[in-house]
């Protein structure tokens, strides 16, 4: 199967996960913490096995690390070249608020970068997709428009995207280094497709995040043009550890 048609059927799969994810979204639903005292609903769950079920059709060679299947060794994990990466909902803590800013992220890693994603946020009715031979988009249903960021030097006004969820003081001290700033609240993966898009200049991530929080997102911005590096300006790279948190990263359509 070409990028293309991977690319289509991944984006089939995350809508029909959305669809799931909108019919608990409606209703009262249950929530219920795990260890790390991180949320997880109903809805999580329905989509995990909705996007795996999928997935195994799909590409059944390749194997799928998930956020709600997490306790994959590193033995293991270590062999693989190609992996599929899910979090099955992005943004819970918006879930559960109802404020619309989750998403459902499917990506598909090899050699530790993510060349194929899709980023589906249900309830705002919107997805964005990307794959390195093709090009990043933004899709409404009825109109499909290529992503390309939009450069700018680092001076004048910068459009900095913080989080909504999980405000962070190393932020504050970041973006000092600016002369003018404007911040844009965003929940979820949504951050990186609004630099991705051309809405914002830079998304500076200065707190926790593991590694399915961020794939899919990843591969939209990379794929858009923006830099997605870490701290210490090499890439953001992905199995290469034990653990699943990130490092600290940047996304950033900013010529320096």
């Amino acid at each position: 199967m070409n990028q293309t048609e991977l690319l289509e059927e991944t984006l089939i799969l995350a809508r029909k996960a959305g669809q799931a994810i909108m019919g608990i979204y409606e209703k009262d639903f249950n929530v219920e913490y795990k260890a790390d005292e991180s949320p997880v609903t109903d809805a999580d769950l329905a989509a995990h096995k909705l996007i795996v079920a999928g997935l195994q059709q799909l590409t059944p060679d390749i194997p799928i690390l998930s956020e709600e299947n997490a306790d994959i060794s590193w033995d293991v994990r270590q062999t693989w070249k190609s992996y599929w990466l899910v979090d099955p909902i992005d943004g819970t803590k918006e879930f559960i608020k109802k404020n619309g800013e989750f998403t459902v992220n499917i990506a598909l890693i090899k050699n530790g970068i993510p060349i194929l994603a899709v980023v589906d946020a249900p309830a705002l009715g919107v997805s964005y997709l990307a794959a390195e031979a093709i090009g990043a988009f933004k899709d409404k249903g009825d109109e499909r428009i290529e992503l390309k960021v939009t450069t700018k030097p680092n001076k004048g006004l910068i459009r900095v995207v913080g989080s909504r969820s999980h405000p962070s003081p190393d932020l504050a001290e970041f973006v000092k280094r600016f002369d003018e700033v404007e911040m844009v609240s965003k929940g979820s993966s949504l951050k990186l497709c609004l630099v991705a898009e051309g809405s914002a200049d830079i998304y500076p991530r200065l707190g926790p995040t593991c590694e399915w929080d961020t794939g899919a997102g990843h591969a939209i911005a990379q794929i858009a043009g923006a830099k997605v590096t870490k701290l210490d300006g090499s890439p953001l790279i992905y199995n290469t550890k034990d653990e699943y948190l990130n490092p600290y990263f940047v996304v950033s359509a900013i010529e320096e």
